[in-house]
C-alpha cells in the first residue's frame, strides 16, 4: 500500500515538473570563431579601417609631417599595444560579452561596459553616415564624366573653378572661387544650408545610401560569428589592397618624389603643440580598441 501510495505521489511531481525527472535546461554555448584566421581577420580589419585610410595621412599632414611619428610610436608601444593585450586576454579568459566579461571580473566594473557600448553606438552611426556618403560618391563615379570634375552641374556656382594641370583660374588667385570637388562636396553630397536652423529638405538619394548601408551592417552581423567570420574575408583585406593600389598610385604620379619629401618633412616645433599630442592618441586608440569584435 505505501509502495503504490509512494508511487502516485512521484507520478504527481513529476506531472507538475518538480520531480527528480524534470531534466535541468543545458545553458546556450556560446558561439566560436570557425577557426584562428577568421578572429585575426576580424581584428585586422578592425583595426585599419577609414581612419587609417583618409584620417592618418590628414593628421600627419597637419601635425608636423614626419614629427608626428615620433609621439605616434612612442604612444602606441606605452599604451596602444598593451591596451591590445589587455582586451584580448580579457576576451578569451572570460569568452563574454562587452558587459558581462566586466561583471565577472569585477561587479563594479560593470559600468566600464556599459560606458563602452554606448561609445560603440556612437562611432556605428557616424561611420554608418560616412559609409552613405561613400556610396554616394561610387554610384557617381560610374557616370562617363566626374560631376566633382567640372563645373557645369546644377550645383555650380560662378566662383567655381576645375583643376587642371596647366591652367590657374584668375578668381583663385584672388581667393575668390571655389574648387569644383569642394563645391561638388558641400552644395551635392552635405548640401550645406546659411545656418543651423535652415534644415532644408531630405535628401533622398543620401538617405537610401544610409538605409543600403544599414541593411548590409544588418547582414554582416544577424547570424553573429557565423556570418561575420565570413565577411571578414573581404572587409579585413579590401582595406589593405586600397592602401597598396593609393600607394602605388600615388609613387607613379609626376612629382611623387618632391610631393612626399614636403609631406613627410619633419617639423619639430609641432611637438610642443598639445593638440599634436591629443589627435595622435585618439587616432591610435580608436584604431586599436578591437574590443567588440574579440567578445
Amino acid at each position: 500500500m505505501d509502495r503504490n501510495q509512494n508511487s502516485q505521489v512521484r507520478m504527481n511531481l513529476t506531472i507538475l515538473g518538480t520531480g527528480p525527472e524534470q531534466t535541468q535546461p543545458k545553458p546556450q554555448e556560446r558561439e566560436q570563431w570557425a577557426n584562428k584566421l577568421e578572429f585575426i581577420l576580424a581584428v585586422a580589419g578592425h583595426i585599419v579601417g577609414l581612419g587609417n585610410v583618409w584620417r592618418f595621412p590628414y593628421l600627419c599632414y597637419k601635425n608636423g609631417g614626419g614629427a608626428f611619428f615620433i609621439p605616434y610610436v612612442l604612444f602606441l608601444f606605452t599604451c596602444g599595444i598593451p591596451l591590445f593585450f589587455l582586451e584580448t586576454s580579457l576576451g578569451q579568459y572570460t569568452s563574454q560579452g562587452g558587459i558581462t566579461c566586466w561583471r565577472k571580473i569585477c561587479p563594479l566594473f560593470e559600468g566600464l561596459g556599459y560606458g563602452s557600448q554606448v561609445v560603440v553606438l556612437y562611432t556605428g552611426v557616424y561611420y554608418i553616415i560616412i559609409l552613405a556618403w561613400t556610396f554616394l560618391y561610387l554610384f557617381h563615379s560610374f557616370k562617363s564624366e566626374l560631376p566633382w570634375a567640372s563645373c557645369r552641374n546644377s550645383w555650380n556656382t560662378d566662383g567655381c573653378f576645375e583643376h587642371s594641370h596647366n591652367q590657374t583660374s584668375p578668381l583663385h588667385l584672388y581667393g575668390e572661387s571655389t574648387s569644383s570637388v569642394v563645391e561638388f562636396w558641400e552644395r551635392r553630397i552635405l548640401g550645406l544650408s546659411s545656418g543651423i536652423e535652415k534644415i532644408g529638405n531630405i535628401r533622398w538619394d543620401l538617405a537610401l545610401c544610409l538605409l543600403l548601408a544599414w541593411i548590409l551592417c544588418y547582414f554582416c552581423v544577424w547570424n553573429g560569428v557565423k556570418t561575420t567570420g565570413k565577411v571578414v574575408y573581404f572587409t579585413a583585406t579590401f582595406p589593405y589592397v586600397m592602401l597598396v593600389v593609393l600607394l602605388v598610385r600615388g609613387l607613379t604620379l609626376p612629382g611623387a618624389k618632391d610631393g612626399i619629401m614636403f609631406y613627410l618633412y619633419p617639423d619639430p616645433s609641432r611637438l610642443t603643440d598639445p593638440e599634436v599630442l591629443l589627435s595622435q592618441s585618439q587616432l591610435l586608440l580608436q584604431s586599436s580598441s578591437s574590443t567588440n569584435l574579440i567578445f
